[in-house]
């Protein structure tokens, strides 16, 4: 019979054991975490100020600046310190707490990425009705959608593991709290948490990366119909090239993490993957948006030379 222990903490291994490179690693993700927080604090603070940004395109790039700032900070803080500590422990309700906020904030930026590319849809293969179909209502309700879908979604994951036992080591093979390393230290059975892995967590990545790969697939066509001009074509994507980058980056790592299974020669692999999609991802988000929109550069332009006129 197994050896069943009431659990009070993890201890969580990070991402190298290696003393002399933590402090480098520190660095890194330090200035990743800051370029994320006021990168995406820009944008938000742009998108609000600027009255010809309020467009339903950027009321959603607003929600997703939002969004990555909440998303790396449920992971980043943690991680940061850990590298610059020994007590590497979390405790149980911790642990639960960070694995609610994380599946939480990442379903809903799929979710997210997904309407983006609906209402880049429709601004490209129906301008003309646009505003009507785009209206302030819908974009609300939109918004609000991936919030409330993913709360209960992320709401079931954490209540299923928070109910199992634990009968190994709590070392956790993984510098955050997520589903598959946990269910590595349960002991009984953890088919369901299995099962719900596959089939509802890589079904809403699925649904979501291919109505998202729908939407461009169809600006394609139409803009290949209608004009049937190259330059036509390359100007239209170009304005989906950022987004579209993200999507992939986003769906593809994510893919990585959860659709394959869990073992041993795959722990430190998935380490890295899942950096990618936990602080990489939302900082490029204000690179690519910033540096890749006009308008967006414009408005920052203006904003910068208003407080420079209050300063002086």
């Amino acid at each position: 019979m197994e050896n069943i222990t009431v659990v009070n903490e993890f201890l969580l291994l990070g991402l190298t054991q290696v003393q002399e490179l933590q402090p480098v690693i520190f660095m890194i993700f330090l200035i990743i975490y800051m370029v994320n927080l006021f990168g995406n604090a820009a944008i938000l603070v742009v998108i609000i100020s600027e009255p010809r940004l309020h467009s339903p395109m950027y009321f959603f790039l607003g929600n997703l600046s939002c969004l990555d700032i909440c998303y790396s900070s449920v992971t980043m803080p943690k991680l940061m310190w850990n590298l610059l500590s020994s007590h590497r422990v979390i405790s149980f309700l911790g642990c639960i707490t960070q694995l609610h906020f994380f599946h939480f904030l990442g379903c809903t930026e799929a979710i997210l990425l997904t309407i983006m590319g609906f209402d880049r849809f429709v601004a490209i293969c129906n301008p003309l009705r646009y505003t009507v179909i785009m209206n302030p209502q819908l974009c609300v309700l939109l918004a609000a959608g991936p919030w409330f879908i993913s709360f209960f979604y992320a709401l079931m994951h954490s209540i299923l593991t928070a109910r199992l036992n634990f009968c190994h080591f709590q070392k956790l093979n993984h510098f955050f709290c997520d589903v598959k390393p946990l269910l590595e230290l349960a002991c009984g059975d953890v088919s369901l948490n299995k099962w719900l892995i596959f089939t509802v967590t890589c079904g809403l990545a699925m649904v979501a990366f291919f109505l998202t790969l729908l939407s461009y697939f169809y600006i394609i066509g139409f803009l290949l119909l209608k004009h049937r001009s190259c330059s036509a074509l390359h100007k239209a994507l170009s304005t989906c090239a950022s987004h579209f980058m993200v999507v992939f980056l986003f769906y593809g790592t994510v893919g990585l993490t959860y659709i394959p299974p869990s073992s041993a020669a795959s722990v430190i692999p998935e380490r890295f993957i899942a950096v990618i999609y936990t602080t990489v991802t939302p900082v490029l988000n204000p690179l690519i948006y910033t540096f890749r929109n006009k308008e967006v550069m414009f408005a920052l332009s203006r904003v910068f030379r208003r407080k420079l006129k209050l300063l002086s």
